[in-house]
């Protein structure tokens, strides 16, 4: 599932949909329907990836931005 939802968040900040701060990990979780550490984890693989950027207490963001 994390897979599926790496894939569409990738998606989205190649296509311009997301370019500045990714939603929270609760907002993903509720509205894509997944459980909070698979919302989590595939930001950690958008990271890893060097994709998106976390920022201590403020969330996650497209790397560069």
């Amino acid at each position: 599932m994390y897979v599926q939802l790496a894939a569409l968040l990738r998606s989205q900040i190649k296509d311009g949909t997301i370019t500045k701060r990714l939603p929270s990990v609760k907002t993903l979780s509720q509205e894509y329907g997944v459980s909070h550490i698979t919302a989590e984890r595939a930001l950690t693989t958008l990271k890893d990836e060097g994709l998106i950027a976390p920022v201590i207490g403020k969330g996650y963001y497209v790397a560069g931005t």
